[in-house]
């Protein structure tokens, strides 16, 4: 009898891991709690697979061999919490897919800055003429690519919710970028569950493996100490002068590298395509894993330089009678946009708001004295923003589109200023998600 494979999420992941799981001969069956996209719902048809949407029936769901779970799924709700009593392995897409091939992994995970360090990995392999997939939480499917595609590397960019369900995955080279408090709704507040979480990253890692941390950062350093870090240990700082990793000294990017000192590189950070210390750090963290594949170190620098970075990430969008319109619409959390704010060098006009994921707002209001004029609240519930802010601020306006905060931002910006969209919290109040967020933002202003 075939192994019976449940996949619980019809979305690019869930689709991809059956796509894989019918290549291998399992016998598969997704469903999904919401209604499942047309395209999504035509590939599984076009598979064969047999699928519900908008329900998860237990008879069905509980009689697998394995599940194989969509990590936006919450361990807490009850259809998991039945597959535990039931003793039904469950395994997220990575997890899953590769055993199924003899690729090397550069994974990256942290609080900020994945999606762009992920994207400079790949950009680093590609360049150098690799036959490199990328996937993930960014993508397209990962153990689709496994089904499909024969790559020597994948860059996976990884959230904590996919590297909970892993267990004997392994990064060949891991990337730390941050940790910083986020999705504790998810974590019972409970930060160190959160910060173990990222840390799994390791986990399985050997002597022969490489991760690259930033340590800057308390939280990750503090944390080194409690987990046991087999692999090759390479960190990168703005702060350090270190003999093995990436630091920046006289306003350059150096790389010592111990274990191939032919490895060494050094460029001006003016040089770099994407700007601000935050992403300095994000190329520190790139170059390294460069390097730890040992890169010719020419072809990292032409990247660093040449780079080209993601829509909803500091983009700019236009600049209208004077005014600079920003769309940051992936900064999810407190922390993204702190730096956000970090690199305005004008006088700002906020968008912020959305769905609260238990942000404590006290880090980031010496950069809103300093730099904010007005803010615009973006949400259905903007209460727990004017309790933060209220009293940094002469006037913040709430909102509920993105047409309306694009024309309130033009009524109170004048030339010199920057309307910078940087929300600091999901969008699933008033949006289908970030991406949406963003699109709305850019059409709103090439509206006006």
């Amino acid at each position: 009898m075939n192994k019976k494979v449940v996949i619980l999420g019809a979305g690019e992941s869930g689709v991809g891991c059956a796509i894989l799981a019918k290549k291998l001969g399992y016998d598969v069956f997704v469903s999904d709690k919401g209604m499942i996209k047309e395209k999504y719902a035509q590939q599984l048809r076009d598979l064969g697979v047999e699928f519900e949407s908008n329900q998860h029936t237990e008879s069905l769901v509980l009689n697998a061999d394995v599940i194989i779970k969509s990590p936006g799924i919450s361990p807490t709700v009850d259809i998991i919490k039945k597959a535990n009593e039931n003793q039904i392995p469950i395994v997220s897409e990575i997890e899953f897919a590769a055993p199924h091939t003899k690729a090397k992994h550069i994974a990256i995970t942290g609080t900020n800055g994945k999606t762009t360090t992920t994207l400079l990995c790949y950009h680093i392999l590609q360049k150098a003429g690799l036959n490199v997939g990328l996937g993930g939480n960014i993508g397209k499917s990962y153990a689709a690519q496994v089904a499909n595609d024969d790559f020597d590397y994948y860059v996976l960019e990884l959230s904590s919710f996919q590297l909970d369900d892993t267990y004997s995955f392994k990064a060949d080279v891991a990337i730390l970028t941050n940790i910083s408090p986020d999705h504790l709704d998810r974590y019972n507040n409970n930060f160190q569950d959160y910060i173990d979480s990222k840390f799994r990253i390791t986990q399985n890692q050997t002597s022969e493996d490489y991760f690259i941390f930033c340590a800057d950062d308390e939280v990750v350093l503090e944390n080194l100490k409690k987990h046991s870090i087999n692999a090759h240990q390479f960190p990168f700082s703005y702060q350090l002068e270190l003999e093995n990793g990436a630091f920046i000294k006289d306003e350059q990017l150096q790389i010592k590298n111990q274990q191939n000192p032919n490895q060494q590189i050094n460029m001006f950070i003016q040089d770099f395509a994407i700007k601000g210390i935050h992403n300095t750090y994000n190329s520190m963290a790139a170059a390294l894993a460069g390097s730890a594949l040992n890169i010719n170190k020419e072809i990292i620098r032409e990247s660093l330089m040449d780079f080209e970075n993601i829509e909803h990430r500091l983009e700019f969008v236009s600049s209208i009678r004077g005014v600079d319109y920003i769309n940051d619409s992936k900064a999810t959390n407190v922390n993204s946009a702190w730096y956000a704010l970090e690199c305005m060098d004008k006088p700002v006009v906020w968008i912020v708001g959305g769905v609260d994921k238990g942000n404590d707002y006290s880090s980031i209001i010496p950069l809103v004295m300093e730099k904010v004029k007005v803010i615009i609240c973006l949400g259905l519930d903007n209460s727990k923003i004017h309790s933060a802010f209220g009293s940094h601020v002469d006037l913040m306006i709430n909102t509920s589109s993105a047409e309306e905060a694009v024309q309130v931002a033009k009524t109170f910006s004048k030339p010199g200023d920057a309307v910078l969209l940087s929300p600091a919290c999901a969008s699933f109040d008033l949006f289908e998600n970030f991406e949406d967020r963003g699109q709305q933002f850019k059409k709103a202003v090439r509206n006006l």
